[in-house]
């Protein structure tokens, strides 16, 4: 059964060009905002934030990132970040000492937690990594972190409580 929502009628006269400047936005690949902090080999643009179309609670852009290159250790405060694999493979290393790994392929999600540090890397040394970005603000948080990393981090599968068997 589909409910039916009379949101122009309850806004009054005004509401259709209410819902036309202020309703669903579409922001074209090619007019991403390049005015966002970058780590050297990293490309990243905002698509969703506040200032360009008034979010409050979410930031999306997208990241390119050149062969080989990484970032230092991170964390994002209070915020929960998405990845999403687009092109090439992620390698992500997180932990007090950036103890454990795992790598994303293209259609791959990742996801991390708040205040968990961690480390994004090109795993390839010849192929670019695109990824869309999203977090779960529109602040744009990222607390450097001075690690000394392990030499050899522990790989990790993650298994859901959904898919516990992947035979």
């Amino acid at each position: 059964m589909t409910e039916r929502h009379d949101h122009v009628d309850a806004r009054g006269p005004d509401a259709v060009e209410c819902w036309k400047n202020d309703g669903v936005r579409v922001i074209p690949g090619n007019q991403l905002d390049p005015n966002v902090p970058s780590t050297p080999g990293m490309d990243r643009k905002a698509a969703i934030n506040f200032a360009r179309v008034g979010a409050q609670k979410l930031w999306a852009g997208t990241v390119t990132i050149k062969p080989d290159a990484k970032t230092g250790a991170h964390h994002h405060g209070h915020l929960e970040s998405i990845i999403y694999v687009v092109r090439g493979k992620a390698r992500m290393r997180w932990g007090d000492r950036l103890q454990f790994t795992a790598e994303a392929n293209p259609g791959d999600f990742i996801f991390i937690p708040p205040y968990v540090p961690h480390q994004e890397i090109n795993a390839s040394t010849d192929q670019i990594l695109e990824c869309v970005l999203v977090r779960s603000d529109g602040e744009a948080i990222a607390i450097n972190l001075d690690i000394e990393p392990v030499e050899k981090p522990e790989t990790v599968l993650w298994v859901d409580p959904i898919h516990r068997d992947p035979r």
